[in-house]
């Protein structure tokens, strides 16, 4: 099942984002493993494509490292339980697990205002409703960039769930 909220929050900078949660299983109903073309496998149980929320730390940020403030890399993902937070929050409303970052890319050629982060759960990890997720600078859940709330995504101890999350810098 493929959602996409409508709502979209731009910062004043012109960022944008787009977050793509994809929620897996390696185990059918019947307790065996998930096998195609005989090789075990894991099989897309739900997909959700979810606009998000920019928010001010994530413009602070930008100004920040294009002058000489130095502010941190931007190294983790977080999953919630709750729902709500604006431009203005600086972290998840129902902060239930944060992992480092599994991958940050820059787009190429036409994609090249593009950053790309990749967030993974693996089976027993952050099990439970998620609601929202967010991007974070730090592993405190207090400098929150990107975030985005969503109808709930049952995460059982036998999923895993990866969300790739593109942030656009400006409109080219």
């Amino acid at each position: 099942m493929k959602q996409v909220k409508d709502m979209e929050f731009h910062s004043e900078m012109g960022i944008k984002g787009l977050c793509h949660a994809q929620l897996f299983n390696a185990w059918n109903e019947d307790g065996s493993r998930y096998r195609e073309h005989g090789r075990f496998a894991k099989r897309l149980k739900e997909e959700r494509i979810i606009h998000n929320t920019v928010t001010e730390l994530m413009d602070a940020h930008v100004a920040d490292c294009l002058s000489d403030q130095g502010d941190g890399t931007i190294d983790y993902m977080g999953l919630g339980e709750s729902s709500g937070q604006t431009s203005a929050s600086t972290g998840l409303a129902d902060d239930h697990d944060r992992n480092a970052l599994t991958s940050t890319t820059q787009g190429s050629g036409g994609a090249d205002n593009d950053v790309v982060y990749v967030g993974t759960w693996a089976a027993g990890d952050a099990t439970g409703a998620i609601t929202e997720a967010g991007v974070l600078r730090d592993d405190d859940n207090t400098k929150l960039m990107l975030y985005a709330d969503f109808a709930v995504i049952n995460k059982g101890a036998a999923d895993s769930l990866v969300i790739t999350w593109t942030a656009t810098f400006g409109a080219s």
